[in-house]
């Protein structure tokens, strides 16, 4: 592993804004990482070299011409394989999609071109963002560079495994039920959900629409904050991007400071389930904001408890009806067309085929509860009980400024072990789905390691819609007294590939 390749996106950008390092010469030795452990990890479904280096060249072209250069530009990054890129396969990690070249940019592949991020190539990931785990790709499973025989988090996995194994930078996922947070706590690094509607979706394949959102995956919480940056801002592609300025995250990424804010711990987020050392790093993690000066506060919001059952009705519901364009007439697999079958065969056939078995779980289940006689029943109630999450949530913060949580109830735990309970794998999410729900900002960042295993273990902070910067406010304070106390990055103890 090269200095190159250890250094963080900041410190990158201001190496070749300065002439340390040519654009080129980063994106090479990225590119030279990936080839060295990617085949252990297997974070990257495609890799676009030429396409990478001619972004790298585009930017040393730029500051020998003397043109200002954005703050991240020349900057390696992963992008999830959710966005459509133009001239570069999208699969979603899915066989339905495999082979198909996109004619246009997302806009968050767009922006990123026009902010000079040098996109390496497009990661791994759960089939249509649908898993806790990266174990549902078709493409086969990424393995958590902590441990390669446990998982990264999903359905972002690819995204953060290419972080914490150091073959990028910088990297964007998606977060639909805590798929940004999930794999950023089980890898030790960042990663944030922004408040719903604040990062187009534009060119993001959907799931679930009213829940997912594009966010920014980094091993800081500053580099996090300048992706926020480049990616965020209204869209008029987008008929749920908030028409309004996007929060000063990076001018409270550099100075956080928590003094005097009301920090509400949230009592329905522990108990059965959680890991002992789960929730020991976690209460350190509290009694860390006191003494940097923040006031806590217990904070009950009993309708979380039943949050995870309303998700897995408004997601599959959402999903039956935004994969129903997958009918093999328009694009990607097409099987049977021999001539012999009707039009409707024929999309059965490649349904089967293109489809793996939890997407084809969560379609049946969608289609169920917005069949006649049950929609009220299911889809009808789960909406109601969103509702309740939401007022829980406005109720919270004419409290208290944030809230805290563990990111997740464990640690990463081995590939394959929940494979065929599909409950037991959705109970992976269960601190981070209320913010979905409820479409309001959220983050998580390392705060250490479990001491029965060794594996990095999520803080989990919650702000209101739009308030974005807490986040990175109390983010960047508490990764800082962590990195004072513990030495050095938490990724420093990570095994070497």
């Amino acid at each position: 592993m090269t200095d190159l390749t250890k250094l963080t996106a900041a410190q990158t950008a201001e190496r070749i804004a300065r002439g340390e390092n040519s654009a080129v010469e980063v994106a090479e030795a990225h590119l030279a990482r990936i080839e060295a452990v990617d085949e252990k990890v297997h974070a990257f479904l495609h890799i676009d070299r030429e396409g990478a280096l001619a972004a790298a060249r585009r930017v040393d072209e730029q500051r020998a011409a003397g043109e200002p250069l954005g703050p991240l530009a020349g900057v390696p990054l992963a992008l999830k394989d959710i966005f459509t890129t133009e001239g570069v396969p999208t699969t979603v990690g899915s066989k339905i999609l495999e082979g198909w070249v996109p004619p246009y940019d997302a806009t968050v592949t767009r922006r990123l071109k026009e902010a000079g991020v040098v996109v390496l190539g497009k990661t791994n990931m759960d089939e249509f963002a649908m898993g806790s785990s990266t174990e549902n790709s078709a493409y086969g499973p990424t393995a958590n560079p902590w441990d390669l025989t446990r998982i990264p988090g999903g359905s972002g996995g690819g995204s953060s495994a290419a972080l914490a194994s150091f073959q990028a930078p910088l990297a964007i996922g998606t977060d639909t039920g805590g798929s940004i947070r999930q794999p950023a706590a089980v890898t030790g690094t960042v990663g944030v959900k922004p408040t719903y509607g604040g990062v187009s979706r534009y060119g993001m394949v959907a799931f679930s629409s009213s829940l997912d959102q594009g966010g920014p995956c980094a091993r800081t919480v500053l580099d996090a904050a300048l992706l926020h940056e480049v990616i965020a801002g209204h869209d008029p592609m987008d008929s749920t991007s908030i028409d309004a300025p996007v929060p000063a995250v990076v001018e409270a990424a550099r100075g956080g400071d928590v003094r005097g804010l009301r920090v509400g711990v949230v009592r329905e987020f522990s108990g059965e389930g959680y890991q002992a050392g789960v929730m020991q790093r976690f209460t350190e993690s509290v009694e860390l904001l006191r003494e940097l000066g923040a006031e806590v506060v217990e904070i009950s919001c009993p309708s979380f408890t039943k949050a995870l059952a309303a998700y897995y009705l408004i997601a599959p519901s959402e999903c039956s009806s935004n994969l129903a364009r997958f009918d093999a007439m328009r694009y990607g697999l097409r099987v049977g067309d021999d001539g012999s079958r009707s039009a409707e065969d024929v999309t059965a056939l490649t349904r089967e085929a293109g489809f793996g078995a939890e997407v084809k779980r969560r379609v049946m289940l969608g289609t169920y509860a917005l069949s006649s006689g049950y929609y009220d029943a299911y889809y009808g109630s789960a909406q109601k009980v969103r509702t309740l999450i939401t007022r829980d949530f406005q109720r919270a913060f004419e409290s208290v400024d944030v809230l805290v949580s563990p990111t997740t109830p464990t640690t990463a735990f081995p590939i394959g072990e929940r494979a065929d309970d599909p409950m037991a794998m959705y109970l992976a999410d269960l601190c981070t789905i209320p913010s979905n729900l409820a479409g309001n900002a959220a983050m998580s960042l390392p705060c250490g390691l479990a001491p029965e295993d060794g594996l990095p273990v999520g803080l989990q902070i919650i702000a209101p819609a739009m308030a974005d910067d807490r986040l990175y406010r109390v983010g960047a304070a508490v990764e800082a007294a962590f990195q004072s106390r513990w030495g050095h990055p938490l990724l420093e103890e990570a095994p070497v590939l």
